[in-house]
């Protein structure tokens, strides 16, 4: 048979004396408050607290008496210690170490809601290898001769803290607020996941700590810090609060947030969503019983998965003062929960009401006792099975030293309890709820966590409404299992997902600029500079466009780039054609004319051959221009500007040979003249073949050694891909077009000077004009060619091309056709032997 007995236990600080100690009498130890004994064969202890009570000022003017029991909050070392010695002593005798009987020998103890009752019973109890089962707080240390006889029903911190970042990744929270009790397990808690958060992208607007309340005291002389940490968390832009605490720690907080109401803090409240750990529960004073609970509406807290126990609602809804006479404990607690005092209690004047004993616990608001199994209650409810079930598999066990005897009896003498750490941690079984109960190797409960959403009402009541779980056997990126839409958030965000950002998300084509000094979660947006893009919100970096793309002008995706060159279909190409067509046509017109009037003095003057081939040359380059227009390919590149180059030369020289001749012409009218045997189509067809070979021996260098070929020109222009004829050696291009220039410039400067010289068909003076129009279009095509890009620069070599060809033909031929055409009369040998007399 095994028995469980509870020490219910309510702890009081310590407090020095401030007279001489001798004046202190010497006595026992103050009594614990409520304990609980009953015999057994086997006895399961409990060290605990569950009890919080308003004091008086500790002002140290006096002794340790029992009247300090009024003055108790903290769950102080030194009962801890007392009750654990306690449970090593015999019953009603406090002598440590020291048992007279055999039976009333705990095999286990349970200890918690808080990790330093559990740490703080380690102490003792580890001498004797007791098994300690912890509820509440898992505590933590590194002393390993306590930590193995530890088991706890309180899962991993690390499992707890993992599951806090994927709740916060799951809704994008990244900017967060983080609170924690003011000691070592604070600490711990903080140093554990402020690294694990960080990695993944998530930061701290501020990490406070709670002023740590040692005695009840202390609650009212911390009201200065909670004030500043009420400015902290409202002046917070982080809409979502991690709060990590004890069983306590609820108490602590509901007094900070009410203090604007007490000391008139101006700073308004605002709407936070708390994410509280598993450790916290919602405990009260009770002066607290009235205060406003909604700040809790909306929060999301984690939980020790448990699920509600069959007949416990009942077993509390039964439970009635009149079966508890000697129940201390229940008889405190039923005066601060319905308000009341018994007949043989002093009445409080204020309150003025009798308890009947009659009252019923299911009648009281939630937020001062709920009915339900709490987490807390499922996991005492578990440790308790966890030690029968071990025990009885010690019992069946070979291990066992001796049999039992008379009338069953355990011979607890001969028995090694330290052996019931090994069944304990291999111990397994379902409870009554059909859940399964293990421990792994370390000694922690094989369990999740449940998601929890607490729901408020005006009544003071609240619900805690599962919404999730943790699942700790699946992928990280899997473990939380949450119904978003079952969610009810704070009243303030409208039932809406709030967000929790440092800033808002850089939109698409802008990139995150770090502000200094400042976290890496708050940072400035930039636009994306030219040619690059971001096509989603919060770019670190904007991404160059693939090649054969460009951005948007908004810079928030790549498009792709249209094909661009001089064609036949657009408006450039149309009319460059057309007009490069009528100087053609108009050129062959005046061919026809001249050849019509051959034998005419006009024509005939100045080397007529030199004319046809002139016009010819015109005509050819007007012609040629058409190889400018329409899609590259790789003949029309090798022939542009070879073709360009060699024509215009072959026209040039015909200009400077018809200006020679003119020259030479004039010097041979003079008497001994040795000019005339110069004078003749030997010497300009030698002007025109030198002329002519030499530019074809450029163009044909520079087609052998790297000719022109079509590319693409990704560059140049943003949205768009150039199809151009590369001119493959920059170098022969521009050789062959100074060539040309160095031609008309000779030229020019020929007919320059022998433009006065007298004759009645004397061209100088229109080549003059012609050529100063051709250096004047050329030396004017150089700069502009070299600042365009795609087809514009095509139109400009065609628009040279057509400009310094019509102003051969214009300012050469149109006087000539003016006088064929018109002024017949002019066009004979009469006139023209007239005009030189």
């Amino acid at each position: 048979m095994v028995l469980f007995v509870v020490v219910e236990l309510v702890l009081e600080p310590l407090a020095m004396c401030n007279v001489p100690l001798f004046k202190c009498p010497i006595r026992d130890p103050l009594p614990i408050l409520h304990k609980y004994y009953k015999s057994g064969d086997l006895l399961i202890a409990g060290i605990m607290s569950q009890i919080y009570m308003a004091i008086n000022p500790l002002t140290f003017q006096k002794c340790p008496s029992e009247e300090l029991f009024d003055d108790l909050f903290n769950f102080d070392p030194i009962r801890t210690y007392h009750a654990s010695m306690e449970l090593l002593s015999t019953q009603g005798r406090f002598i440590p170490n020291y048992k007279s009987d055999t039976q009333n020998h705990p095999v286990a103890v349970i200890t918690g809601p808080n990790s330093d009752i559990c740490l703080f019973a380690a102490a003792m109890l580890c001498f004797y290898k007791i098994p300690q089962i912890s509820y509440g707080s898992a505590p933590r240390t590194d002393n390993k001769k306590q930590s193995v006889f530890f088991h706890q029903m309180f899962p991993n911190q690390a499992h707890q803290i993992m599951g806090i970042l994927h709740i916060l990744l799951y809704f994008r929270w990244m900017w967060i607020g983080v609170i924690s009790i003011g000691d070592e397990t604070g600490e711990l808690f903080v140093q554990d996941m402020v690294p694990m958060l960080s990695q993944n992208g998530i930061c701290f607007d501020f990490i406070g700590t709670m002023p740590p309340i040692g005695f009840s005291s202390e609650l009212f002389q911390g009201m200065a810090e909670g004030a500043e940490m009420y400015r902290i968390i409202m002046g917070s832009t982080a809409n979502v609060l991690v709060l990590h605490g004890e069983i306590q720690t609820m108490i602590v907080l509901r007094c900070f947030l009410q203090l604007p109401e007490v000391e008139d803090i101006p700073i308004k409240a605002t709407a936070k969503i708390w994410i509280m750990t598993a450790q916290m529960d919602f405990t009260s004073l009770p002066l607290q019983r009235d205060w406003d609970i909604s700040f809790i509406h909306g929060a999301i807290s984690f939980a020790i998965h448990s699920v509600e126990l069959s007949g416990f609602r009942k077993f509390l809804q039964e439970k009635n003062i009149h079966s508890e006479k000697d129940d201390g404990f229940i008889r405190d607690f039923w005066q601060q929960a319905f308000l009341c005092s018994f007949s043989d209690s002093p009445v409080d004047e204020k309150d003025g009401e009798i308890c009947t004993g009659e009252e019923k616990l299911e009648a009281l608001p939630v937020s001062v006792f709920e009915t339900t199994t709490t987490a807390n209650s499922y996991s005492i409810y578990n440790g308790v099975y966890a030690v029968a079930h071990a025990l009885q598999a010690m019992q069946s066990s070979r291990l066992k030293s001796t049999a039992t005897g008379h009338g069953g009896r355990w011979n607890h003498l001969y028995q090694e309890w330290w052996q019931l750490h090994h069944f304990l941690r291999s111990v397994s079984f379902n409870n009554s709820a059909g859940e399964s109960i293990s421990f792994d190797q370390n000694g922690e409960i094989v369990t999740e966590f449940d998601i929890v959403n607490w729901v408020t009402f005006p009544n003071q009541s609240f619900l805690r409404i599962k919404v999730g779980k943790t699942d700790s056997k699946v992928p990280p990126d899997k473990m939380i299992i949450i119904h978003d839409n079952t969610i009810v958030w704070p009243t303030m965000f409208n039932q809406v997902q709030p967000l929790s950002v440092c800033n808002e998300k850089c939109p698409a084509g802008y990139s995150k600029r770090k502000k200094e000094g400042e976290s890496f979660c708050c940072y400035d947006c930039l636009a994306c500079p030219p040619g690059k893009i971001s096509n989603e919100k919060d770019m670190n970096e904007c991404s160059q466009c693939p090649e054969g793309q460009y951005p948007s002008k908004d810079q928030t995706l790549c498009l792709p780039k249209d094909i661009s060159f001089l064609s036949y279909g657009e408006p450039l190409g149309i009319s460059l054609a057309t007009v490069a067509l009528s100087f053609s046509f108009i050129t062959a017109l005046v061919l026809g004319i001249f050849i019509k009037h051959q034998e005419t003095p006009i024509v005939k003057a100045n080397n007529r051959d030199l004319t046809y081939t002139l016009l010819l040359s015109l005509l050819l380059s007007f012609l040629g221009v058409l190889l400018f227009i329409g899609q590259p390919e790789k003949w029309t590149c090798l022939l542009r500007q070879t073709a360009f180059g060699i024509i215009f030369s072959v026209a040039v020289s015909c200009v400077l040979a018809k200006t020679v001749l003119v020259v030479l012409a004039f010097m041979a009218t003079k008497p001994g003249s040795r000019m005339r045997r110069f004078v003749g189509k030997k010497m300009s067809s030698s002007i025109v073949l030198a002329c002519s070979l030499l530019q074809a021996t450029i163009c044909t260098v520079w087609l052998a050694t790297s000719s022109p070929f079509p590319a693409f020109d990704m560059n140049s222009m943003t949205d768009k891909i150039i199809i151009e004829c590369n001119e493959g050696s920059a170098t022969m291009f521009y050789c062959a077009l100074s060539f040309l220039g160095f031609l008309a410039i000779i030229s020019f400067t020929v007919a320059f000077f022998a433009r006065k010289l007298p004759d009645s068909f004397n061209e100088a003076k229109f080549i003059t004009f012609s050529m100063l129009v051709f250096c004047s279009v050329w030396v004017s095509f150089v700069p502009t060619y070299l600042s365009t890009k795609g087809k514009s620069m095509v139109a400009v070599e065609i628009f040279s091309i057509l400009a310094s060809s019509a102003g051969l033909l214009g300012c050469i031929f149109s006087p000539k056709c003016y006088i064929i055409l018109l002024r017949p009369e002019l066009n004979k040998k009469e006139h023209l032997i007239k005009t030189k007399n």
